[in-house]
Formats: C-alpha cells, structure tokens, sequence
C-alpha cells in the first residue's frame, strides 16, 4: 500500500543557497536510487522562496524504510536542519479522492 507523506520546512535567509543546493543533491540521488520512491518534489513557496514542502509517496513500508535509513538522509538532514527555523513537519496523508487510479 503507498504511503503518502509530506515534509514541510522553513530554512534561514542566510541559509538559502546552502539548502536549495542540498536539495538539488538529495532529490537527485533519490531518483538514481530508490525506484520504489514513486515520487520525491521539493516545493518552494513562490511568496516566501525560504519556505519549502517536500511531498513523497512511498511504493510500501519496506520503500520508506530504506529511504529513512539512508546515508544519503543523514547526509542531506546534516547539512539542513541546522539552518532550519523550526523542525520539520511531516505529516502521513490517504488518498482521499485523484484524478488518478
């Protein structure tokens, strides 16, 4: 059963270049190498370019753990979370109606 997920995350001003160039690295590496990551976007907010949200579904459970356990997580979060605002937000999502079967 897919999984549904989303990251939401504000980093510094200062910080912006550092974690858009990470971000670009990261949803690289997960598209060489998670094929049952069915789909990875880093969404910035037009308004406020610092904000992002990360949306992702997952092939099944076995497809989120592999990616959770990552290197290339660990690499990614220890390059970004020190120049978040906040934590990040991650909220698990059902499909509740798509245009997609």
């Amino acid at each position: 059963m897919p999984i549904y997920q989303t990251a939401y995350f504000v980093v510094r001003d200062d910080a912006l270049d550092i974690c858009k160039k990470a971000i670009h690295e990261f949803v690289d590496y997960v598209r060489e190498n998670e094929n049952d990551t069915v789909l990875y976007q880093s969404l910035q907010e037009k308004e406020n370019p610092n904000h992002f949200l990360h949306y992702f579904i997952f092939r099944d459970e076995n497809a989120r753990d592999l990616h959770a356990n990552s290197e290339a997580v660990q690499q990614f979060t220890n390059v970004l979370y020190p120049h978040l605002v906040a934590s990040v937000e991650f909220t698990e999502y059902n499909v509740f109606a798509s245009t997609k079967q």
